[in-house]
């Protein structure tokens, strides 16, 4: 496990490699008397849905609340602004989950979330702060059975345990899906996702996005005119092009940010944005704050100590052979 700094106190990023091998999917329960970790920022580099099935009135979360918190989210009391009282009268399910579990690849690419249908509430873009949905009253109780079942299945291990496993998380994914989808293009998607459109063109934007890289480039790398591009794109997302090249060097630089002391110049070089200025406006424009000003609330600038390699990299990267 390791660490990141968020005003001057070291913050926890932790890792799946503490379950069995093989094991990518695992629930905790939460009880703020008994599973008092939780209660600690951190961040982790998994994805994790957070179920409180209970919590005191007056807290900043609710019952019923669905926390859909994607790799490198900031989590904990001080994160979520509870006082440390009401945490204690917590309680609930997290349950952790590696993407490569649903197929989705490449699994380590924050691409390959808003292409599939069960990891697309995952998607970022957004200012400090973790994505929250609304399980309705007269849901709560098959929520509750389904974390449940899923927990069980993990805790006993009989035989064919991952299968039923995977098979539980799915239909909680379906079930956040829907919450998440007002319009039901998530749903459509899930059973009709046939689109290698879509496929080829995140591949270019994952493969060339620290590149300059417009419409035009991504068009000619995917032969179809960039009109078509934009017209397919935005109907099957909700986004252009442009606005997922722009997607994805965010995501970037919101992990270096996060993760290294680097310049912000060196950043925005680093993502595919090497004019400085346009990078701060950039930036804010997805974020509502600069990139020094998220730095500080996500998680605080890493120990040179700890990231001095990735600098170099960084540093080298942004200057060019």
């Amino acid at each position: 496990m390791s660490t990141l700094r968020r005003s001057g106190r070291p913050v926890p990023v932790r890792g799946l490699d503490v379950l069995p091998a093989g094991q990518r999917v695992a629930v905790h329960r939460i009880d703020g008397g008994q599973h008092s970790p939780l209660a600690a920022d951190h961040t982790h580099d998994f994805f994790v849905l957070t179920y409180v099935a209970d919590a005191p009135p007056g807290s900043p979360v609710r019952a019923g609340d669905l926390l859909v918190v994607a790799p490198g989210d900031l989590v904990g009391a001080t994160a979520l602004g509870i006082a440390e009282h009401d945490w204690r009268s917590l309680s609930g399910w997290a349950v952790l989950f590696d993407a490569d579990l649903l197929g989705a690849q490449p699994a380590t690419s924050p691409l390959a979330w808003g292409t599939h249908p069960l990891l697309a509430p995952f998607v970022g873009g957004r200012s400090p702060g973790i994505a929250r949905l609304s399980v309705p009253p007269e849901a709560r109780p098959a929520w509750t059975a389904r974390v449940e079942a899923l927990e069980a299945e993990l805790a006993e291990r009989r035989s064919g345990y991952h299968a039923a496993a995977v098979a539980h998380l799915t239909l909680l994914l379906v079930e956040v899906a829907r919450l998440a989808d007002a319009d039901g293009r998530i749903v459509a998607d899930l059973q009709d996702n046939r689109e290698p459109l879509l496929g080829e063109v995140f591949a270019v934007i994952e493969r060339r996005y620290a590149e300059p890289l417009s419409l035009r480039g991504v068009a000619r790398a995917v032969g179809r005119s960039p009109g078509h591009l934009t017209t397919r794109v935005r109907e099957r997302t909700g986004r252009t092009v442009l606005e997922w090249i722009t997607e994805r060097r965010m995501m970037e630089a919101r992990r270096l940010l996060a993760t290294t002391d680097a310049p912000v110049a060196a950043i925005g070089a680093a993502v595919g944005v090497p004019d400085p200025g346009y990078f701060a406006r950039l930036f804010r424009r997805e974020h509502g704050v600069s990139p020094a000003a998220w730095r500080d609330r996500a998680a605080g600038p890493a120990s040179a100590e700890d990231h001095s390699g990735r600098i170099a990299a960084i540093s080298a990267a942004a200057s060019g052979p």
